[in-house]
């Protein structure tokens, strides 16, 4: 051997600075609880949500529901939203101050009055020039009336890192303002723009709102339908399966791999509404579509109608039940370094525990053999 102890202190020394920067940027997956959807509901909508349960479970009954799934009626009926969000950008439009002041208050007074998700924020207006100062007014209004550990906030439409950077300054000094501890506000940023995927000289801009949110981005949110049309693709085409909408979606999930920043896919436009016809139709679509995201690695979606709640449940509940078994296997075969037909490795079994302890956490597996615990060891 010709290395010395001081090679090796130099190697050491030299890429220090890169040991770092990994383990800052690239933590690795995180373990607690992900919604498997997010509902966006206009704030001068919101006092009907905890009515969302109720209503889904009349549409199954109504129109015939064609799975039967295990288990969906009774988390509709426990717990029919993970995920809420109190919309003031597109679902809400465009009002005068007074209208959206009294509406935010209106919103904070409904969140404050009886139960609500276990994943809960706000999503505001862009920072676009027409729409900043009402965006940064609603925020700062709400917060003067609601605040919670767990609040999430969504900043749609971004363009560039600059809108990012901003945002995150200003949360820090919000924080401040309101007494809050830092890293309290965190957001997800919404990828509606071409501009959000790729950049005027070729890179990938994802990549830099990433580092430009200085820790507090917890998700990338694809927009199906603000970036289809951007992208030029005609109105009767957008769609969550078009292969512009798989370009973005594989370009976010590259620039958030490991980062611990979670991903979600979009929306279907076809709603669960009118005849027995057009609400299976509408149910096969979206049963489909969740499947197709579960299957690409997006693990939450967004929803837009009550009765889209069941398709939603039964989808992601057939994904986590249907590979149990085999998921089990292969993880008791690989810690008893047993043959087989697959050649699992460390990074394999490590996406095998996420995969149980992820149907754990929505309820669709009331075992899986290994305990959280042991799960959460892999990861």
């Amino acid at each position: 051997m010709r290395l010395t102890g001081a090679d090796y202190d130099e190697v050491d020394g030299r890429l220090a600075a890169h040991d770092a920067f990994l383990a800052a940027r690239y933590p690795g997956e995180r373990a607690d609880r992900q919604p498997v959807h997010t509902v966006y509901i206009p704030a001068d909508r919101l006092d009907g949500f905890r009515e969302w349960g109720d209503e889904a479970l009349r549409a199954m009954d109504e129109h015939d529901f064609p799975w039967s799934v295990p288990g969906v009626r009774e988390k509709l009926a426990r717990e029919p939203i993970e995920d809420l969000r109190v919309d003031f950008e597109d679902g809400y439009g465009v009002r005068d101050d007074d209208q959206e002041d009294a509406a935010v208050r209106k919103a904070a007074e409904i969140l404050r009055a009886g139960d609500r998700p276990p994943f809960l924020g706000l999503r505001v207006k862009s920072l676009e020039a027409t729409t900043r100062r009402r965006s940064l007014r609603t925020l700062d209004l709400f917060l003067s009336s609601y605040q919670d550990d767990q609040f999430m906030l969504t900043l749609p439409k971004v363009s560039g890192a600059e809108q990012v950077a901003t945002f995150a300054a200003l949360l820090d000094k919000l924080e401040h303002a309101y007494g809050l501890a830092h890293g309290t506000l965190r957001f997800e940023i919404q990828i509606e723009l071409p501009s959000a995927v790729l950049a005027a000289d070729g890179t990938a801009t994802v990549t830099r709102l990433l580092t430009a949110a200085a820790g507090r981005c917890t998700g990338l949110h694809y927009g199906t339908y603000d970036y289809s049309a951007a992208a030029g693709i005609a109105a009767a085409y957008q769609a969550m399966d078009h292969p512009v909408a798989d370009h973005a979606k594989a370009v976010m999930q590259a620039a958030a791999a490991q980062t611990g920043v979670r991903l979600s896919d979009g929306s279907t436009n076809i709603l669960p509404v009118g005849s027995r016809t057009e609400v299976q139709e509408a149910w096969t679509i979206h049963h489909r579509l969740v499947a197709r995201s579960l299957e690409r690695g997006f693990y939450q979606g967004w929803d837009l109608h009550p009765a889209q709640l069941p398709t939603r449940y039964a989808a992601t509940y057939a994904f986590f039940r249907e590979g149990r078994d085999i998921a089990v296997t292969r993880l008791q075969r690989y810690l008893a370094r047993a043959d087989s037909g697959i050649a699992d490795e460390p990074a394999t079994a490590r996406a095998l525990a996420s995969y149980l302890l992820r149907g754990l956490n929505c309820g669709a597996l009331e075992d899986a053999v290994f305990t959280r615990e042991q799960l959460l060891e892999f990861l």
